[in-house]
């Protein structure tokens, strides 16, 4: 319940005892689990139970009146909305993009992160070797953990000298610093600003396949006068500073096609960077 509807029928998962939260619908919790039993403990049965049920396809909207009074969204009168953990949001943006590796099993994988960080947190004795090729695109999951140090990318994450059940939630500028900055998210806007190119010629088309990939909609009029105003302010910045474009281009180890325009796909790579920011792609809803 608290990984799909972002808070728990109890709200203390870290703490099932006398002084943690009671059931805020008991008589849901013992149906769930009588329902869980007599479907012979399938849990992709129980899943499906939950994410198919009226609670949770609601609308995540709600009136301002509705927000003060329930905040929590306790009494389940809207829909779901909270920022996606980390991990998420890198699986997903290498996923839009193409780039996301969808083999399951095998070794732990190293990849980017900034440098020295392994070293200033072992006084020197341990040091960082990142992988190459397929294993930079693999999920989160198996992304090499050290437990003093873990990934860079996992801003979110707890600090693993503990077992925690609760994830946490923040959202902090220093979230929107690796998000847009960070290698694997430049290098995933920049693939991501490829395949929308090649999908089609026309500006309006690449908008539409691209708010389709990230964003699952449409844009709206307004919303497509906005961004192809800001594609055409990207190519006129990166025609008037090439070598900002073709430094742009080679964030990352994936090879570029290099018959698209520099100009050009640095512009559309900047507008992928700030599609994949938006609040409405960080944020599950």
């Amino acid at each position: 319940w608290q990984q799909f509807f972002g808070i728990g029928i109890v709200k203390t998962p870290e703490d099932f005892g006398v002084q943690g939260e009671r059931p805020k619908h008991p008589e849901l919790l013992d149906w769930l689990a009588a329902d869980f039993r007599e479907g012979g403990w399938d849990t992709k049965r129980l899943i499906r139970r939950l994410v198919t049920s009226a609670a949770y396809r609601q609308s995540s909207q709600g009136s301002t009146e509705l927000a003060e009074q329930d905040p929590d969204n306790r009494l389940l009168a809207r829909g779901p909305r909270y920022r996606m953990p980390s991990w998420m949001i890198r699986d997903r943006a290498l996923a839009v993009s193409g780039l996301l590796v969808s083999r399951v099993g095998g070794p732990p994988v190293k990849t980017y992160q900034p440098s020295g960080v392994w070293e200033e947190a072992t006084f020197g004795t341990k040091r960082y070797q990142q992988d190459s090729g397929a294993a930079l695109y693999r999920r989160s999951m198996y992304v090499f953990w050290r437990r003093i140090v873990g990934p860079t990318m996992f801003f979110d994450s707890a600090s693993r000298q503990f077992c925690t059940v609760k994830q946490f939630r923040t959202n902090t500028p220093l979230h929107a610093l690796a998000t847009l900055n960070d290698t694997t998210y430049v290098e995933a806007a920049r693939v991501l600003a490829e395949r929308v190119m090649l999908h089609s010629e026309k500006p309006n088309e690449r908008l539409d396949f691209l708010y389709r990939l990230v964003l699952s909609r449409s844009p709206s009029a307004s919303e497509h006068e906005v961004l192809l105003k800001a594609v055409g302010q990207f190519q006129s910045e990166y025609q008037a500073d090439s070598a900002a474009a073709e430094k742009l281009l080679k964030v990352g180890e994936y090879p570029r096609n290099k018959n698209l325009a520099a100009v050009d796909h640095a512009a559309w790579t900047a507008l992928c960077s700030a599609i994949l920011n938006l609040d409405e792609a960080l944020v599950k809803e």
